[in-house]
């Protein structure tokens, strides 16, 4: 990928949303130290897998780089407010129902959505950045993707709160995003299960999600509301350990095959 667009694969849009309204291919690499502080999942966590009495509680995420080719996810900070606003400041990224549909109007509201991500309690957000023919000193911020809702002694985590500009859209950022999250939340953090989730109205991102191998487990009637006063149907799907390695070889396909 070079330049400020990525050669696309297919389209793609934002698939994750949190449980409450906000009111190239080897795995990813990890680097340690995550700018403002946070939790931190320390590298070496036991792989969450096998009969669940020899399961050890995982770790929580966050606290490092994560890199998948020109991929590069770094730990959210307060100054990316404006860059995001940037990115996302177009109605198709809200219109499915990201964030409950609530679209930051200005950079200053961008800035209140920013500090609710970085605020919530066991929860680590990312900056998601394209390096240009991988020149750490060109990165461009398309979006943001988090692991939260982290219930380490309950080997579960929550991959979502993900949006992207609608420049990458169909590109390979979304599968590059999905293998270094998923690779940190299994392999270094030792989760058992990661869920993601999205609103029933938007069928892509569901074609999306069933696309890199997760497993539909159901709809959540009434979840919760939307910015326009109706109630949202949550689809829920869900990742488990054992299945991980026939995700992550999807996933590192896609990224070489372009498909």
């Amino acid at each position: 990928m070079s330049g400020r667009h990525a050669a696309p694969d297919r389209s793609e849009p934002p698939d994750g949303v949190p449980d409450r309204p906000l009111d190239g291919v080897p795995g990813p690499q990890g680097r340690a130290g995550r700018p403002g502080g946070g939790p931190s999942c320390d590298a070496g966590a036991p792989v969450a897998g096998g009969p669940a009495a020899q399961w050890r509680p995982a770790r929580l995420p966050g606290g490092r780089v994560l890199t998948v080719g020109d991929v590069r996810l770094r730990p959210l900070v307060a100054d990316d407010a404006p860059a995001l606003f940037a990115a996302l400041d177009e109605p198709r990224v809200w219109a499915a129902g990201y964030a409950g549909g609530r679209r930051p109007l200005t950079a200053g509201d961008m800035t209140g959505f920013v500090d609710r991500l970085l605020t919530r309690p066991d929860h680590a957000a990312f900056a998601v950045e394209v390096l240009p023919d991988g020149d750490p000193a060109e990165a461009w911020l398309v979006g943001t993707s988090s692991l939260g809702d982290a219930r380490p002694a309950e080997g579960r985590v929550y991959l979502g709160w993900t949006a992207y500009s609608p420049a990458v859209w169909g590109t390979r950022v979304n599968p590059a995003a999905k293998l270094a999250l998923l690779g940190h939340a299994f392999d270094d953090c030792g989760f058992h299960r990661v869920k993601i989730q999205t609103d029933v109205r938007n069928e892509r991102s569901q074609a999306a999600i069933a696309r890199l191998g997760a497993t539909r487990e159901g709809v959540l009637r009434g979840h919760q509301p939307r910015a326009d006063g109706s109630w949202r149907d949550t689809v829920v799907f869900s990742i488990l350990v054992d299945e991980w390695p026939a995700v992550r070889a999807g996933l590192e396909e896609r990224l070489r095959t372009g498909r």
